[in-house]
């Protein structure tokens, strides 16, 4: 029996993000996804160490975080504007997107379909774990925006000016932490960056 999961999740590298607005430089779902991934552990490390959450686990998140978009490898990545359109839109999207994580789970043995229910769809997550990668996921987002402005590519201008506003709305400590103490640091360059950790040393 062949079990085609871990190579599906390698197509991700071949799906662009962003497909209709002009980048200077491509985001793939691959990269997207582990920068939501790294994201998320961190604010539910925060959660945890400095909110003192007892409903979150910082390594379930990480890997549920990595897998949250995979279901676009079988229905390809779908601009926001469009996806969020209207709730008839809206909701047929997400059968489409529940039926496609069904394929993918039953991609692997059957041993590993229960974990992979949780880290697929999202099952077993708290609703606090589930915010915290919604909250990672704008803020992967709002990234992409702040260096799509560095590089002199206006074209992100109103994407980061609403990024910023939704996360400004999040009623989240943690991810307010982390816009207060690591999301400056994404408009360092890289001499800025080892300035920062020699002084951290």
């Amino acid at each position: 029996m062949v079990y085609p999961f871990s190579a599906l999740f390698t197509r991700m590298n071949y799906i662009d993000r962003w497909g209709l607005m002009r980048n200077s430089r491509k985001e793939s779902l691959s990269e997207h996804s582990a920068n939501v991934a790294s994201i998320a552990h961190v604010l539910a490390e925060i959660s945890v160490s400095e909110f003192h959450a007892e409903d979150v686990r910082p390594e379930r998140v990480a890997v549920t975080a990595l897998y949250h978009d995979l279901s676009e490898t079988l229905t390809g990545d779908m601009p926001t504007p469009v996806k969020y359109r209207n709730d008839e839109i809206k909701n047929s999207y997400k059968q489409v997107e529940a039926e496609a994580e069904e394929n993918i789970v039953g991609m692997v043995p059957d041993f590993m379909s229960n974990s992979m229910n949780c880290y697929v769809k999202g099952e077993g997550l708290t609703l606090h774990e589930k915010q915290l990668i919604k909250a990672a996921d704008k803020i992967g987002a709002l990234i992409k925006c702040i260096e799509e402005a560095q590089s002199g590519n206006r074209e992100f201008t109103s994407a980061e000016e609403s990024t910023r506003k939704a996360i400004e709305e999040i009623e989240l400590p943690e991810l307010h932490y982390f816009t207060d103490h690591f999301l400056p640091a994404y408009s360092l360059t890289l001499d800025e960056l080892m300035r920062e950790i020699l002084k951290e040393g």
